[in-house]
């Protein structure tokens, strides 16, 4: 029962992340699994969450999308990505994937605290796009976290709030359905897993709800710090438990 009721409240924390900002649930369910039960495990335990909440969000913000090949030339290489990320979570030991989770984390809080003034129009990004796209989706296969990359990339582009949100949920949705198969061809994804990950979607969703409301009632600025200290700490969790050689694997 305890099994069950950390890994909702991990979703939960990670749905109220994505609620708010329409990003981020993997920073937060993904780094607070991988110190109970490891880096693999909480890889894919969310891939049933991810799918559901972006299926769900995409199609909220369908219409949003920006227009031109962007967005699935961005897809397309992100799921390629996750294919070839994924080998990596099977050949890596579990301290070396806590350490680079620990460090993915520590990569996008950097952005977030420069938040770099430079802008890239969305011509010109197209021909970066390949190449974010596979690399975000290598850090999403081997280590569940794409933020540094993804987030980043996106960010840097002139986009809406609805553009964003219309862009990654379909870079998440490709991702999520070349992750789920070749979990399971490589015996990541078993039956306990997969009923996990399918009853981690419920509680992701209630933080979803939780996190829109937040947002319009406190003020943004003080959220993000607050995000921002809790990823820090779990991040330096992450590495000093990988440096004491402890996995629950």
């Amino acid at each position: 029962m305890e099994y069950v009721i950390l890994i909702g409240l991990a979703f939960l924390v990670g749905g109220i992340l994505k609620g708010a900002i329409g990003a981020g649930a993997p920073l937060a369910a993904v780094p607070l699994l991988s110190l109970i039960y490891g880096v693999s495990f909480a890889v894919a335990v969310f891939v049933a969450p991810n799918l559901v909440s972006n299926l769900i969000q995409g199609w909220q913000f369908r219409k949003d999308q920006p227009p031109g090949v962007f967005v699935w030339v961005f897809a397309v290489a992100g799921g390629l990505g996750a294919l070839a990320g994924t080998f990596f979570l099977v050949a890596l030991p579990q301290e070396g994937l806590k350490i680079g989770v620990a460090c993915v984390i520590l990569l996008y809080l950097l952005f977030r605290f420069f938040k770099p003034t430079v802008k890239i129009d969305l011509g010109a990004a197209l021909w970066l796009t390949p190449f974010a796209g596979f690399i975000g989706g290598i850090l999403q296969g081997a280590s569940g976290v794409s933020a540094p990359v993804s987030v980043t990339f996106l960010s840097l582009i002139r986009l809406s709030r609805e553009q964003f949100i219309a862009s990654i949920s379909l870079f998440f949705l490709a991702m999520g359905v070349v992750q789920l198969p070749a979990l399971m061809a490589l015996g990541i994804m078993d039956v306990r897993t997969g009923i996990l990950s399918c009853l981690a979607v419920l509680p992701l969703l209630v933080g979803m709800r939780v996190g829109e409301l937040i947002i319009t009632r406190l003020d943004r600025q003080w959220f993000d710090r607050s995000v921002m200290l809790v990823l820090a700490l779990m991040a330096g969790l992450l590495l000093f438990n990988a440096g004491l050689g402890i996995s629950a694997d």
